[in-house]
């Protein structure tokens, strides 16, 4: 069975200018083409005519890249919405919490996401872990998500690869299945 046959969603969260300045982010980004291959996703996702979900983030931070006054907010030009796909804001790192994406999903019927973006370990991550609580056969993509260096409880740094890869072996098995854009394609 082909993953299309499933009506799969594609969640693409917070695919957004704001991510374009790595230093704000804590610097060193890995995945640099996240976002056009998140494009890529997208167009094949069109194509088949399947269900998507544009998620983006409005900080409540006035300071911030990703607040709604901050071009940052804006959409990445790989992923501009088109008229008929859904756009859910939120203000939380869940796509699922203050939004209508749970209704939504289950109002057409949908129990299969596919999702993408950033941070792997922030939004991507915690929209992954909620979506495999409520049931939804999850799968996250590995290069079209990305994420930042980051800093420990001790002042250790850790690169942003290997935060990327720690965040994604988390969820695999356990919460998500992880695939790499060659790879949903080829099932899709």
């Amino acid at each position: 069975m082909k993953l299309r046959d499933k009506k799969p969603a594609l969640i693409l969260i917070d695919v957004q200018k704001g991510f374009l300045d790595e230093s704000y982010w804590g610097g060193n980004r890995n995945n640099k083409e996240a976002e056009k291959l998140s494009g890529e996703i997208l167009e094949a996702w069109r194509s088949l005519n399947l269900p998507i979900f544009h998620i983006r983030h409005s900080s409540t931070n006035l300071q911030s890249k990703l607040h709604e006054s901050d071009p940052g907010f804006e959409f990445n030009d790989y992923v501009l919405p088109q008229n008929n796909e859904s756009i859910i804001t939120k203000n939380v790192n869940s796509a699922f919490i203050g939004t209508d994406l749970k209704e939504k999903l289950d109002f057409q019927k949908l129990d299969t996401l596919v999702i993408l973006g950033i941070t792997t370990n922030h939004c991507v991550s915690t929209t992954a872990r909620m979506a495999e609580n409520f049931g939804f056969e999850t799968y996250v993509i590995s290069d079209a998500t990305a994420a930042f260096d980051r800093v420990g409880i001790h002042g250790e740094k850790y690169e942003a690869e290997l935060v990327h890869l720690m965040a994604l072996a988390n969820l695999s098995e356990e919460f998500a299945t992880i695939l790499n854009t060659e790879e949903l394609l080829r099932k899709l």
